[in-house]
C-alpha cells in the first residue's frame, strides 16, 4: 500500500559538487541544509546574520553586503549587558556598540566575499508577516522587546517581488555567475495563527514562482511540498509540532541531494556520511582488541579521504582514542 504522495524533483542545471562556494541565508531550513553541506565537507557559509525570517529582511542583507553599507545606529538597543541590532538575528550580539557595529561590518564583507567568488546562494524563506518600527522601518528580530513597540503586516506580494527584482537585478549585474535557489520553510508559523501561517506561505510559494520566471539564474527546490505531501502526517514533527523531525529533515537532505548532487558528488558524501557515522560509535568495551582494529580501520578511512577533504581533526581524535 502505499501511505504518502510523492513527487518527482527534476535534477538541478547548476548541481552542487565539492568544489563550489555556498552561501545559505534564510528560515531554520537554511541551517538545516547548511549544516548538512558542512557536515558533507562543502564550503558553505551558513546564516551569518543568525536566522532571518522574512524575504525582505534577507533582500536587505544581501543589498547591505553588496554596498558595505554601515549598521544604523537608530537600530541599536541594549538588553541584560549586552547590545543587539534589530535589523539581525540576536546570534548577533556585543557588549559595547562598537563592537556590535564591529561584527555587522565584518559579517557583510564574509557575505561580499561569498558572492563575489561563490557558486550558489540558498534563500530560505518563512514567513510573509513581518513587524516595523516607527524609527527603524522593517525588522528582522524583535529582540524581546514589548510588542507594543511593533507594527505587525503582511507584506503584500507585489512589495516583496518588486523589492527582490530590484535586489537579483544587481546580483545578475556584479556577480554574473551566482546561482540562486529559493526555498519555503517547511517550519509552521502558528503563532501567527493557522489560516494566517497559510496564507504567509502561499504568498512566498507565488513570489518564488513569479521569480523563477522572471530570472534565468533562479530555481526552486519545493522542501515545503515534500513536507505538506510526502511527509503528511505530525509524527513528522518535533514535539512543538512546528519544526520538522530528524528523519523529516534527513528525508528531505535525500531529495536535496538527489536533485543538486552529480552521481560523482552523491557517492562522495556517501563515503563521508558512513564514516562520520563511525567516528560516533560507541564500543561495549573502549580497551577490546576489536575495538582497537575498528579504529586503525577507521584511521585509514579517514586518511585516505583526508587527501581530498580536511580531516585532519577527526584522524587526530581516533589517534588519541588509540593511544588511550
Amino acid at each position: 500500500m502505499q501511505w504518502s504522495t510523492d513527487f518527482t524533483i527534476p535534477e538541478s542545471q547548476s548541481p552542487f559538487s565539492h568544489q563550489s562556494k555556498i552561501l545559505s541565508m534564510g528560515s531554520c531550513f537554511a541551517q538545516t541544509i547548511g549544516q548538512k553541506m558542512i557536515d558533507a565537507k562543502m564550503d558553505c557559509l551558513v546564516n551569518p546574520f543568525g536566522t532571518i525570517f522574512h524575504p525582505m529582511i534577507l533582500g536587505d542583507l544581501l543589498d547591505h553586503a553588496m554596498f558595505q553599507d554601515k549598521l544604523e545606529e537608530n537600530g541599536i538597543l541594549e538588553r541584560d549587558g549586552l547590545f543587539f541590532y534589530l535589523g539581525a538575528h540576536s546570534d548577533l550580539h556585543a557588549e559595547s556598540p562598537e563592537e556590535l557595529k564591529q561584527k555587522y561590518a565584518h559579517q557583510l564583507a564574509v557575505v561580499k566575499q561569498y558572492l563575489e567568488t561563490g557558486t550558489h546562494l540558498i534563500l530560505t524563506l518563512g514567513t510573509a508577516w513581518i513587524y516595523e518600527t516607527e524609527e527603524f522601518g522593517r525588522v528582522a528580530n524583535c529582540h524581546k522587546l514589548p510588542q507594543k513597540q511593533f507594527r505587525k503586516k503582511i507584506v503584500p506580494l507585489e512589495e516583496m517581488e518588486l523589492h527582490f527584482s530590484h535586489i537579483f537585478g544587481n546580483i545578475s549585474r556584479v556577480f554574473p555567475n551566482l546561482k540562486i535557489i529559493l526555498t519555503v520553510s517547511p517550519v509552521r508559523h502558528t503563532k501567527d495563527g493557522i489560516p494566517e501561517n497559510q496564507l504567509s506561505k502561499s504568498l512566498l510559494r507565488v513570489l518564488c514562482s513569479q521569480l523563477e520566471n522572471q530570472f534565468s539564474f533562479v530555481s526552486y527546490f519545493p522542501a515545503y511540498e515534500v513536507m505538506m505531501d510526502e511527509l503528511r502526517d505530525y509524527r513528522f514533527y518535533k514535539k512543538d509540532l512546528i519544526h520538522p523531525s530528524e528523519e523529516a529533515e534527513d528525508y528531505i537532505w535525500d531529495k536535496w541531494s538527489k536533485s543538486h548532487f552529480n552521481s560523482e558528488t552523491q557517492e562522495k558524501v556517501n563515503q563521508i556520511q558512513k564514516v562520520k557515522q563511525e567516528l560516533v560509535h560507541r564500543p561495549l568495551n573502549p580497551k577490546s582488541d576489536a575495538y582497537r582494529k575498528f579504529l586503525q580501520n577507521l584511521r585509514t578511512k579517514l586518511e585516505r579521504l583526508n587527501e581530498e577533504f580536511d580531516f585532519s581533526k577527526e584522524i587526530l581524535d581516533v589517534q588519541k582514542k588509540l593511544e588511550f
